[in-house]
């Protein structure tokens, strides 16, 4: 049995969509990937449909069992912020209608899934997703990769979850490891 997650890097321009199915000893599977764009000569009302039709068919396609999106942050940019949560918005609204459970997640945590470290640049996530899902070659553009990453991160952590070492962790990836150990320290604390 699999856990099907759609995985959304939000965005106004460039909104990245990733399906992804774990099995239960976190096996990553790709589904599909994608970017919905959106032209900034475009009305914003006109964008934000773009992005609601677009997380429509995509929820309605791979029936997904949980959605999982990027936490919108604060950045020093308030016009990217503001984009980035209106399409954040469509996404939730789009899934809450089906009924399909949202989980929001935040950059760092994403990073410390898929990678071992919170602190990991674009292309080290990129990397380490593209070996996680035994792609070929990396997932482009970026948005697409954050997406997959989002996606794996929600399964992860929603899974069972155990000290390394045990034997229940003995099929995960370094990664996997330290990031499970770096939880279990921080429940203790």
């Amino acid at each position: 049995m699999s856990l099907r997650v759609l995985g959304v890097d939000p965005g106004l321009t460039r909104c990245g969509l990733a399906v992804v199915d774990i099995a239960a000893n976190r096996q990553a599977t790709l589904v599909a990937v994608g970017v919905v764009g959106t032209p900034p000569e475009v009305s914003l009302d006109r964008r934000l449909l773009m992005i609601s039709t677009s997380i429509e068919e995509w929820l309605d396609l791979h029936t997904p069992a949980v959605l999982a999106v990027e936490r919108v942050f604060s950045q020093l940019n308030v016009s990217t912020v503001m984009g980035t949560a209106q399409a954040s918005g469509v996404v939730i609204a789009a899934a809450a209608k089906r009924g399909v459970p949202v989980a929001l997640h935040t950059p760092t945590e994403v990073k410390a899934a898929v990678t071992g470290s919170g602190s990991a640049n674009k292309a080290a996530v990129t990397k380490m997703v593209t070996k996680i899902l035994r792609l070929q070659e990396a997932p482009k553009p970026a948005d697409a990769a954050d997406a997959l990453a989002l996606a794996i991160t929600h399964a992860w952590r929603s899974g069972p979850t155990s000290a390394p070492g045990s034997p229940s962790s003995a099929g995960l990836t370094p990664a996997q490891k330290a990031w499970a150990a770096a939880e279990a320290k921080a429940r203790r604390r």
